[in-house]
């Protein structure tokens, strides 16, 4: 019996400040909502001085539950504008979501 995933919850992590636009262009590929979550990096080569001060740079993480259909053109279009290579600095995965409880039918099919 083959067990599809109906459902992928994309994650973006993203310098702080780009959340909006991770969040528009996501809506913009399909996306209907997400969650952002402060953070901060702690890898090695991420922490900087000023004036002495250990200074560790902050981060969002965007997260967004969609169906497995819409998440390819979600992460392209995050990527577009926010991904590594931009000011945005945001790396993106995606990770499938075999149950999810509290999703009516209803408002997916509108």
């Amino acid at each position: 019996m083959e067990n599809k995933n109906v459902y992928s919850l994309v994650i973006a992590i993203l310098n702080r400040g780009f959340s909006d636009v991770a969040m528009s262009a996501a809506r913009n590929a399909g996306a209907r909502g997400g969650t952002v979550i402060s953070a901060r990096s702690s890898g090695l080569h991420e922490e900087e001085t000023f004036f002495g001060i250990s200074i560790l740079p902050e981060k969002e993480v965007v997260m967004i539950l969609t169906s497995d259909e819409t998440k390819k053109a979600i992460m392209r279009a995050i990527i577009k504008h926010v991904g590594i290579e931009t000011d945005g600095g945001g790396l993106i995965f995606s990770l499938p979501v075999t149950d999810v409880e509290g999703i009516s039918r209803i408002a997916e099919d509108k």
